[in-house]
């Protein structure tokens, strides 16, 4: 089973990294500053496609961002494409400018 951590630098930057048995398996690479919290980019290890892994590590994110009342500014191609496919679930996240 997958593990994910958020794994901050002393500027905030860094990511939700995802762990398979200690091995580092994919990354959202983000940032927090003020109330904001920017994604960058989203990646899983080819390996492990196909798991939905993208989504867990979103799914990780929006949790935090709803327990820490911050926004989201999508720049991933990835967690943008999912916020626009389904406004609904993430308009209260979403800084949209």
């Amino acid at each position: 089973m997958a593990t994910v951590k958020l794994e901050l630098n002393e500027k905030n930057h860094g990511g939700f990294n995802l762990y398979e048995n200690d091995l580092k398996i994919g990354e959202m690479v983000i940032s927090i500053s003020n109330n904001e919290l920017t994604v960058y980019h989203t990646e899983v290890d080819e390996a492990y496609a196909g798991q939905r892994l993208a989504k867990v590590l979103l799914d990780e994110m929006v949790s935090y961002v709803r327990a820490n009342a911050l926004k989201v500014i999508p720049l991933c191609p990835y967690v943008f494409a999912q916020f626009k496919r389904h406004p609904d679930e993430f308009t209260d996240i979403w800084k949209k400018n």
